[in-house]
């Protein structure tokens, strides 16, 4: 693989991989060769979109990163080393194709996922946002972006939100 190519700057029109799948879910997932590969795209999706409300406020700081590596090893009981990897991957891809690829990766997710697994996810995006002890306000309308591009009502959203009030800079 060159290195462009896992930077994700070749050309987009080379989809290789699954019909669906995006670029960036089949760049994450292919470092996850072990599990299964209904897993891996699963492990990869979430973590790119944690990394998308990590990165709303333009700036992920170890505290989040620390949280999307303790969710992402529990949730697939990876190694450290590899869920450091696989958070490592989703951050870069967040940076690069976050505009082009948030809707995109989110949908998908959606797609392949029961409602409580979405439901796992909303949970952990606000795990991740409150890592620094605040949950900014450009953080909490991603999450309100993604509840709603992952089919939650706004009622459903804000009980998850509500755990987390204490956090809100809103709030604070």
């Amino acid at each position: 693989m060159s290195l462009l190519r896992f930077l994700g700057l070749t050309d987009r029109s080379d989809t290789g991989g699954e019909r669906g799948d995006t670029q960036t879910v089949r760049r994450i997932s292919a470092k996850l060769e072990r599990l299964d590969a209904d897993k891996a795209k699963y492990l990869a999706a979430f973590a790119y979109v944690l990394a998308r409300v990590a990165n709303a406020d333009l700036e992920i700081d170890a505290s989040e990163t620390a949280e999307m590596e303790r969710v992402v090893t529990t949730l697939a009981e990876l190694s450290e080393a590899e869920a450091a990897l696989v958070v490592e991957i989703a951050k870069s891809q967040a940076r690069l194709l976050g505009g082009t690829e948030n809707y995109v990766v989110t949908r998908e997710f959606r797609e392949m996922t029961t409602k409580e697994q979405r439901a796992k996810l909303l949970e952990c995006l606000y795990a991740v946002a409150a890592a620094d002890g605040t949950i900014s306000s450009v953080e909490s309308s991603e999450i309100v972006a993604i509840a709603e591009e992952l089919g939650f009502t706004r009622p459903e959203a804000n009980s998850l939100r509500s755990a987390y009030r204490d956090k809100l800079a809103e709030f604070q």
